[in-house]
């Protein structure tokens, strides 16, 4: 990554195997939060988590963070929807800056912690405000550790997203979602050959079924209480008739088609914390304007109609009596 007259130029490693399949970019930064030699340090104030409404990624820390009430914690910054050629921007902010950081666009901070680095600046990005410098982008981990490391400033009666008992059963769980979900539709969606399109296809709905009959049996994933993996499925169940469905050409059902999942997916949404986060506007506008939307014309789809989350799931009453 360079500096080059004020603008920056990155560049992004090559994400398509000789296959034409989508391999994604493993994260640079992935020092864990803690209290071991080593371990950044977990202290209120001192981190910023930069996210943007589009990336389910950052959602899902967003949510984390809003469960547990760590928003007087960890603050928060936000970047654009539509990601530009110079990375993703903070034109949402005063003057085009983000006002913790003082940078236009993320690949900046990305810049000043490694200047070796280049791959992506992806979100969510958490800096050490100290310092100046990236200290976590481990998309992957990162609600662990909001919802461990952190735990003494948790709010009083904040959900345990992460119990011990079902630690193993969630890191399970959570590593087929990804695999199969989360980071399934992008397999398909960014797709370079027909077979790889297709196999991503099958994965992808192939896991769908087999959590739709999940979900018949239980209200969450792992019973009556949310937990992580709740959050992980919802990130990409939210974003599915909106975006994948027509961007990513994961056309074979709508979660509205889903019965379970179309159910499970509003009960989720009706909670404040993920609701208040889900912004299905810059959702639309992230997957189909912008550097990466493969949209000339930049025509931004007017439906679907969304005020359908809004209607009664029943859920809690499906299984009032099955706990």
């Amino acid at each position: 990554m360079s500096l080059v007259i004020g603008k920056i130029v990155t560049t992004e490693n090559n994400e398509i195997d000789k296959n034409g399949a989508f391999v994604r970019q493993t994260n640079r930064f992935i020092t864990p939060f803690g209290d071991e030699p080593g371990q950044l340090p977990v202290e209120a104030g001192r981190y910023r988590l930069i996210w943007a409404a589009i990336c389910p990624w950052a959602h899902r820390s967003m949510i984390a963070i809003k469960l547990l009430g760590l928003e007087d914690v960890i603050s928060v910054g936000k970047v654009s929807p539509i990601r530009t050629p110079y990375g993703w921007e903070f034109s949402l902010d005063a003057g085009g800056v983000d006002p913790v950081l003082g940078i236009r666009y993320l690949p900046e901070i990305y810049a000043l912690t490694d200047r070796e680095y280049d791959g992506r600046a992806t979100v969510p990005t958490v800096v050490d405000v100290k310092t100046g410098k990236v200290v976590n982008n481990d998309y992957f981990k990162l609600t662990y550790y909001w919802e461990t490391a952190f735990k003494p400033f948790h709010k009083k009666g904040a959900p345990d997203l992460y119990p011990e008992k079902l630690r193993a059963d969630i890191d399970e769980l959570n590593h087929v979602i990804f695999h199969e979900v989360n980071n399934g539709v992008y397999k398909a969606g960014f797709a370079r050959s027909q077979k790889a399109y297709e196999d991503a296809y099958n994965l992808v709905f192939n896991q769908l079924d087999k959590l739709e009959q999940r979900l018949s049996q239980s209200r969450y994933l792992f019973g009556d209480k949310i937990t992580d993996s709740d959050i992980r499925l919802y990130v990409t169940l939210v974003r599915f008739d909106v975006a994948y469905y027509c961007a990513f050409k994961t056309n074979r059902n709508r979660i509205i088609d889903y019965p379970n999942l179309w159910a499970y997916a509003r009960d989720l949404y009706q909670i404040p914390a993920f609701g208040e986060t889900t912004d299905f506007e810059a959702i639309k506008k992230g997957y189909f304007l912008g550097d990466n939307a493969h949209n000339p014309y930049d025509i931004l789809p007017l439906g679907p109609d969304v005020s359908n989350w809004h209607t009664p799931h029943n859920r809690d009453k499906q299984f009032s009596s099955s706990h």
